[in-house]
């Protein structure tokens, strides 16, 4: 039996730190909004649960405006430099060389490049010429999972193989200083830059000492009639967010049956699941993904860990979560945990895991 498995995990973040009292002080003066519109616009920073982040540029030349052209550029220099210092991390850690890659699946959702980021990363790295690539682009904040995910899809069928995924998200180069829209102060107050990588392979046999987590199972799921509840909108100067108010209520009131759908298939129960690697979408996301799942604080403690040191780092940011849980938390041998994520569609991607 093919067992796809995670070997190596890493993260890596920019240099400017956004701590979120000097952001708020910062978008007062952006603003400018008479004071009993300023005030619950800052709630929300407080609300957000969001000590720090980090961007690819200061908090300075944030505040500029850019032309998409501009920004475009701005990303593509700084989603190559990102993307080369947490693959070679990752491999390195890994003890894995660069020729050894059989696929690479690069992750952004935050910006547009042709050639894709994949095929800078191989000429940088020193990929193998006939290393195949999958570049995932438009699947939002559920694109880590979902490399994951075909990371595993395409190891079943090769399982001498290793596939290196790497995400990078800048979603700090989408702040809009004229956009006063609650989704745009929310992802405003929630997002930060980062990147991660994870090195997955196949095992047939007993598990080895460098194997971290095994992938049993997978599930994709597309919640019907819920276009408009997550996702961008590109225009002249940018993405614009998008966010239903009543996101989280629609992940809480179906999450639990499609999880209980994976569990079954792998003939498991909720009493199985001691751990949950989950998206820290925002402080209402992961209360209701709280809620839905009928877990403890502790059982997902990572995920609101990773949102209160580096903010949600679009789909890199249940890979940050992952390897928390990797490097700092280790749950017993031969445990399970659930891996999920949610993006736009609306959509989720979810892992089983046991850990080695």
């Amino acid at each position: 039996m093919v067992i796809p498995t995670i070997v190596q995990t890493s993260t890596v973040v920019p240099p400017y730190p956004l701590d979120q009292e000097e952001v708020k002080r910062s978008l007062c003066e952006v603003l400018a909004l008479p004071e009993n519109k300023l005030r619950p616009v800052l709630a929300l920073f407080d609300n957000a649960l969001v000590d720090r982040r980090y961007s690819v540029l200061p908090l300075s030349l944030l505040r500029s405006r850019r032309s998409l052209t501009e920004t475009t550029l701005v990303y593509r220099e700084h989603a190559v430099a990102l993307g080369r210092e947490v693959a070679r991390k990752c491999l390195e850690e890994a003890n894995v060389p660069p020729e050894a890659i059989d696929l690479v699946i690069t992750v952004s959702c935050t910006g547009i490049m042709i050639p894709s980021l994949d095929a800078h990363l191989a000429n940088d790295l020193g990929l193998r010429a006939d290393v195949k690539r999958l570049p995932i682009t438009e699947l939002g904040c559920v694109a880590g999972a979902a490399a994951l995910c075909r990371a595993h899809d395409f190891l079943v069928g090769h399982p001498e193989a290793h596939v290196l995924v790497v995400s990078v998200e800048l979603p700090t180069l989408s702040f809009q200083q004229e956009d006063v829209s609650v989704p745009q102060l929310v992802s405003t107050a929630l997002f930060g830059d980062g990147a991660a990588a994870a090195i997955i392979r196949a095992r047939t046999r007993e598990p080895q000492p460098n194997d971290r987590a095994s992938i049993l199972a997978t599930r994709s799921h597309l919640f019907p009639d819920s276009l408009e509840a997550l996702g961008f909108d590109l225009r002249d100067d940018g993405f614009h967010v998008l966010l239903a108010k009543d996101l989280p209520e629609r992940l809480q009131r179906d999450l639990a049956g499609i999880v209980n759908e994976v569990l079954v298939a792998a003939d498991l129960d909720r009493a199985d699941l001691t751990s949950f690697v989950l998206h820290p979408g925002g402080r209402r996301i992961l209360s209701a993904l709280e809620k839905a799942l009928a877990i403890d604080r502790a059982h997902v403690q990572p995920s609101w860990d990773v949102l209160r040191d580096t903010g949600n780092v679009s789909s890199a940011a249940v890979l940050f979560v992952l390897d928390r849980w990797l490097r700092d938390q280790r749950p017993p041998a031969q445990s399970y945990g659930l891996l999920g994520a949610f993006g736009p569609g609306l959509s989720a991607e979810l892992c089983l895991l046991q850990w080695n």
